[in-house]
């Protein structure tokens, strides 16, 4: 449950959208016919839709066109309020009593379970199962609920307010700070400035009651309300039952008008700097406004995909900026998207280099207005119309695999916004009808209309040493009309007709093949000793992922090289065969594949995907990545000087500080495992790296590719022995050291003061040797679950301290088994002891009592429909099979796992929690403010 507001990059820029009639005209998209849809007597709106992605489960989302905009000066904070209101209270399920029967059904709180406040809407989400009538059946009664169910008891609203403020608090610091002065300059001074979903502490402390009851009468009708429902349902028993079910829901007498609100474009330019003392970054965003576009006719779509061409290839450009020996920027980028409040906004933005704001902004100006000038270039339309027909393409032959979620967002957007929705079949043919006719001249017009001189607001923000050194109005100005002034020159698009290989692989041979037919698993043995497993699945159409280890990584390299050791990651990014960086990206634009190789502690690996078509092509980029790797000196060195100045105010920001002290006390102070700094970053030598990478790639005997998948398992051999049993494999293979790099033994505390805001961050941490084991780990799985389900009633429904505590659990098994159990939760304060002891206390609740076996039955509920969804998804056995093969265990394990999982017991939770949670090792880290560390405070 939160508030929301959608992010861009460095500020909390935001993007909602208004209410709009839908203009039905001979060019209006219809609606996708396969959803059922319809309007009651009274308004209420419904969608529903059979889909089987995933098999028996069903998602039901209730939208409301109710937002942070419609309140009341003393109400402000309290459309999100409400939507904390609906999980505590309803007519059928009082007080705590939804959360508890949901989480009984499979259902995890926050996961899945779920809702968020905008502006303008608010929307509830809540996936079941659909193979039990009952759960389907009390789903449509928690819909109703929330329609208009909610009891808005006094008690459970006061108890509710520490959440909520607790929630608030975790949204404090620089940028909160930052947003109070700039909002209303970039919002036009409209209502969006003083309607933050999250709200006002005065009034989120000392509201009545009767105002949120008021809020709800008010908007909380029919006529404002749709329930979208997509699964594996019968859709006219669904529409039977919504029919019934939600007729007797009653707009007000006198419904309060629906003000449709909006940010006005007044033709004026605005300039505002602000700093903070804990912005880490210099950074830049010149918004220029435009009218909205629509989308709801094919000319509108039309325009859509232009500016999405247009996106694409600025993305481009400035990505080729980025690479250079000496990058003007950190970051930058330049696109259209949308606003709030009926806008559309084309923003470019820059983080500066540490003393280059200039530097910084002319060049991000300059390739804006190159484009603006000059247009583009023929070639660049031509990748980026290859690449936005092959999405729809990859979308379209997936169409029948679609998830529910994804038709569920798209129905959410027609009924809040009138977004069309026509189906994959018919967008697919409007894509196709006009990719082909859109012109270069439409795209560089475009240019020229969003690139305006008005509308246009300039942003800058930076950290608060900085202020006296920042640029005026009049100065950021001139800077603009010296970059529009100087002699510039056209974009050379940088292309090779070379083709990416400089020498064709020698294939090898497939030598023996054994087949599991229980597991759906054939392993193939290459002539280079290299072992390849395929599970063909039916879960896509048209994916096809691989991943391939080998034991090794940077544990076989000392603390003088780990440096350089750590960095050969970058490598691949410097291009491979006959492609440099730049080339590289344009040849695989339209290509809907990914590789990656990465060198970890323990292991090197090769990772990836594809599309069947595309498949060749990535099995061809891998071959590429290991047998011929360049080194570029000149893009390397511009890695470096970005990193460093990446780093320059780090420190400013308190996360950061604390990140870095959980890093540095969790290893030891390792200087593997700490954070990052100036100093790691000149010990990074680009030969050595070099050297690294090959040396880990450079012979891949001891590996074995996992593949998954839509696999043809007759047209995948050849491409196997082409460019997999073609890779070199000497026969020399070497293990993982054991660099005992472990969270260290004792009680350790440890305090750091930093930020000026009133919240704190606590880090509990439980560590030490584990027997590693397929039962353990479940039993270790029941451990965190149960704790995190105590954690959140004791911290958050019992005490009101925090907003949303979590647990991690991890276990390893290699180089030796180990565990660490990590309690985390922000909070005031003044509260920290009171809640670090009351998380301690449900620690040791369970090691002398065991957990209450209603928890343990939510874990197992949670957990068997987990792992019913998780056995249809093709990264699900990747990632399986992979830690399974790493780990030396059976892979046949996961065939165990529901049984295994029903013979968890509350006793089996205890045992474990009182031989591993002993105290003995055991870690306190705490964020608290400057001031709590002043003499005289706390």
């Amino acid at each position: 449950m939160h508030s929301k507001i959608y992010r861009k990059p460095y500020i909390l820029a935001l993007v909602c959208f208004s209410f709009f009639t839908f203009n039905i005209n001979a060019q209006t998209i219809p609606l996708d016919a396969k959803v059922r849809t319809g309007k009651l007597a009274n308004g209420f709106t419904y969608y529903i839709r059979h889909n089987e992605e995933p098999k028996n489960r069903v998602t039901f989302y209730l939208a409301n066109k109710v937002g942070a905009v419609l309140e009341d000066d003393d109400q402000r904070g309290l459309a999100h309020f409400m939507e904390h209101m609906s999980f505590n209270g309803t007519t059928h399920f009082p007080k705590n009593e939804l959360i508890n029967y949901l989480q009984k059904s499979g259902v995890r709180f926050g996961a899945d379970i779920n809702a968020y406040t905008s502006f303008d809407e608010t929307v509830y989400q809540l996936p079941l199962p659909s193979d039990n009538p009952e759960i389907v059946k009390n789903g449509v009664l928690i819909m109703h609920d929330w329609a208009n169910g909610a009891t808005l008891d006094d008690t459970e609203i006061n108890k509710e307010r520490g959440v909520v403020l607790e929630e608030k608090r975790l949204g404090r610091g620089a940028g909160d700070r930052m947003r109070t002065k700039y909002f209303p300059v970039i919002l036009n001074n409209s209502r969006y400035a003083d309607r933050l979903p999250i709200g006002t502490e005065e009034v989120l402390s000392n509201f009545k009651p009767e105002a949120i009851k008021r809020f709800y009468r008010d908007w909380y009708r029919p006529n404002l309300q749709a329930l979208i429902v997509v699964g594996d349902i019968n859709v006219d028993e669904m529409e039977k039952i919504i029919k019934l079910k939600f007729a007797d829901l009653k707009n007000p007498v006198k419904p309060r008008v629906r003000t449709k609100y909006s940010v006005p474009l007044t033709g004026k330019n605005q300039f505002i700097a602000v700093t903070d003392p804990e912005m880490p970054a210099i950074n830049v965003e010149v918004t220029i406004k435009q009218p909205e576009l629509k989308l709801h006719t094919k000319a509108e779509y039309r325009s859509n995909i232009i500016r999405g061409l247009y996106n694409q290839m600025m993305a481009e450009r400035y990505t080729e900026l980025q690479r250079q020996a000496e990058p003007p920027f950190l970051n930058g980028g330049a696109g259209i998207d949308k606003f709030l409040g009926g806008l559309d906004a084309y923003t470019v933005s820059v983080t500066a280099k540490p003393g280059e704001l200039e530097e910084g902004f002319k060049a991000a100006w300059r390739e804006n207005y190159r484009v603006k000038r000059f247009g583009f270039t023929e070639s660049e339309l031509a990748r980026a119309k290859t690449s936005y027909q092959s999405q729809f393409e990859a979308m379209l032959r997936e169409k029948n695999k679609t998830r529910s979620e994804s038709y569920v967002n798209e129905y959410l957007q027609h009924f809040l916004h009138g977004t069309a929705s026509p189906g994959i079949d018919y967008e697919y043919k409007l894509v196709t009808e006009n990719l082909a006719g859109i012109t270069l001249n439409e795209l560089n017009t475009l240019a020229k209309t969003i690139i305006k001189s008005t509308d246009r607001d300039i942003l800058l923000m930076a950290p608060e040493k900085d202020k006296a050194g920042l640029p005026t109005e009049a100065t950021f100005n001139t800077w603009m009309k010296d970059v529009e002034a100087e002699n510039l020159t056209r974009y050379q698009d940088e292309t090779s007709t070379e083709t990416l290989l400089m020498k064709e692989p020698v294939a090898g041979k497939i030598v023996s093949e054994t087949k599991d037919a229980k597991l759906g698993i054939i392993t193939l043995a290459l002539s280079n000793g290299i072992k390849v497993l395929l599970k063909p699945t039916d879960f896509r159409n048209n994916e096809v992922s691989f991943s391939g280890f080998a034991p090794g990584g940077t544990s076989l390299y000392s603390d003088a090289d780990y440096q350089s050791a750590s960095a050969a990651d970058i490598v691949p990014e410097f291009g491979a065969g006959n492609y440099n960086a730049t080339v590289l990206t344009k040849y695989l634009s339209g290509k809907q594949l990914s590789v990656q190789t990465s060198i970890g502690e323990r292991a090197q690996t090769i990772s990836g995907g594809a599309v069947n078509s595309d498949l060749e092509a990535a099995l061809q980029l891998v071959y590429a990545y290991v047998t011929e790797p360049r080194k570029d000196t000149a893009m390397f060195h511009g890695m470096m000087q970005q990193a460093k100045g990446s780093l320059v105010n780090r420190l400013n920001d308190p996360n950061s500080v604390f990140q870095d002290t959980i890093s540095a006390v969790l290893s030891n102070y390792s200087v593997r495992r700490s954070g990052p700094s100036v100093e790691k970053i000149d010990q990074i030598n680009l030969d050595k790296a070099y050297s690294v990478y090959k040396e880990r790639f450079a012979d891949l005997s001891g590996f074995t590719f996992v593949f998954v998948g839509s696999i043809d398992t007759i047209t995948i051999r050849p491409l196997i022995e082409k460019y997999i049993a073609s890779l070199p494999a000497n026969g020399k293979t070497q293990q993982a050291k054991d660099l005992n790099i472990n969270i260290p033994p004792g009680l350790i505390e440890k305090i750091v003061y930093k930020g000026s805001e009133p919240k704190a961050t606590v880090r509990l941490v439980f560590s030490g040797a584990f027997d590693y084991s397929f039962e353990n780990k479940l039993k270790m799985d029941a451990l965190k679950e149960t704790l995190q389900i105590r954690m959140l009633e004791r911290l958050r429904e019992d005490e009101s301290g925090v907003y949303s505590p979590g647990v991690q659990m991890n276990t390893v098994k290699l180089p030796k088994g180990r565990f660490s159990t990590i309690i985390t939760f922000g909070c005031a304060p003044q509260n920290v002891d009171k809640l670090i002891a009351s998380a301690l206390d449900e620690v040791n609740k369970i090691k002398t009592d065991g957990p209450p076996q209603i928890n343990v039955d939510k874990f197992k509920a949670e957990t068997q429909r987990g792992i019913e969804t998780a056995l249809k998804n093709n990264g699900f056995w990747l990632g399986y099979l992979n830690t399974q093969l790493q780990n030396e265990e059976k892979l046949d394990e996961i065939d165990h796992y529901i049984d295994q999982l029903n013979k968890i017991t509350p006793a089996d939770v205890k045992q474990v929690a009182e031989k591993y949670l002993t105290g003995k090792n055991y870690i306190k880290l705490v964020l608290l403010p400057e001031d709590a560390g002043k003499p005289g405070t706390k």
